[in-house]
Order: structure tokens, then C-alpha cells, then sequence
């Protein structure tokens, strides 16, 4: 896990997070990079939305992230969610901007374990 917490501290990029519902109807939605956390696990903070609601009926979870720059190079993490809180100091003490005007809410950070790590293009898993 210090591997990947390295790479998303020097890299910038973009990142898509996949979830589905119970009935398999699937969303995607764009993330910043994860947040880890000192239990090994990584977060994301999110609104409670479609992900989050999703997330509620099926903890499976895919994080797509492309670097920036030329080529096709970043990471596939399959997540599987662990818990979640909100309105709690981790979470503020985790967030990188304030919210932009009209996206006041509940905001909640999901807790995940990487079940699986493959990268941008191929199939080789690590």
C-alpha cells in the first residue's frame, strides 16, 4: 500500500470512480486522487449522490486514474468498501479544497481495501 500512496502523492492525473446498484446498473463519476489512511486503507470523500447511494447496496468498487501527460499510463484499483463516517474531524482534517458555492451538504469519507491493482492498459495484476 505505500507503493500506491507514493505514487498518487507525486502524480497528477485524472480519476474516475465506478460503482453499481444492487440490480447491477452501473455509474461513474470523476475523483480526485484516494486519501490513505494510517489502518492501511485508502478514503474518498464524497457527497451523498449516486456513488454514495450505490455504494450503500453493493460495496464493490472500481477506481480508474490516467496520469497526465502523453501516453496511456496509470493504475486500476478494484475497491471493496469497509466503513464510511461523516461529519467527523478526519474527514475535514482530509480535505484538499473548500466546498464551491451550491455544493454545501453532507459530505461523507468512504473507507476501501484495494482487492485488486491492475494498470492503465493490459491485464498484468499486481
Amino acid at each position: 500500500m505505500d507503493d500506491l500512496r507514493v505514487y498518487f502523492d507525486s502524480v497528477k492525473g485524472f480519476g474516475v470512480l465506478s460503482t453499481a446498484d444492487a440490480q447491477g446498473r452501473v455509474n461513474a463519476a470523476v475523483f480526485g486522487r484516494p486519501r490513505f489512511l494510517q489502518d492501511g486503507s485508502l478514503a474518498f470523500i464524497m457527497p451523498d449522490k449516486k456513488t454514495h447511494a450505490n455504494l450503500g447496496e453493493n460495496p464493490c468498487a472500481h477506481y480508474l486514474f490516467r496520469e497526465d501527460g502523453p501516453g496511456y499510463k496509470g493504475v486500476r484499483l478494484a475497491l471493496e468498501k469497509t466503513g464510511e463516517e461523516t461529519d467527523t474531524e478526519l474527514l475535514r482534517s482530509l480535505r484538499r479544497r473548500e466546498s464551491r458555492a451550491g455544493e454545501e451538504g453532507r459530505r461523507w469519507l468512504v473507507r476501501f481495501r484495494v482487492a485488486g491493482r491492475l494498470p492503465l492498459v493490459g491485464a498484468e495484476e499486481k
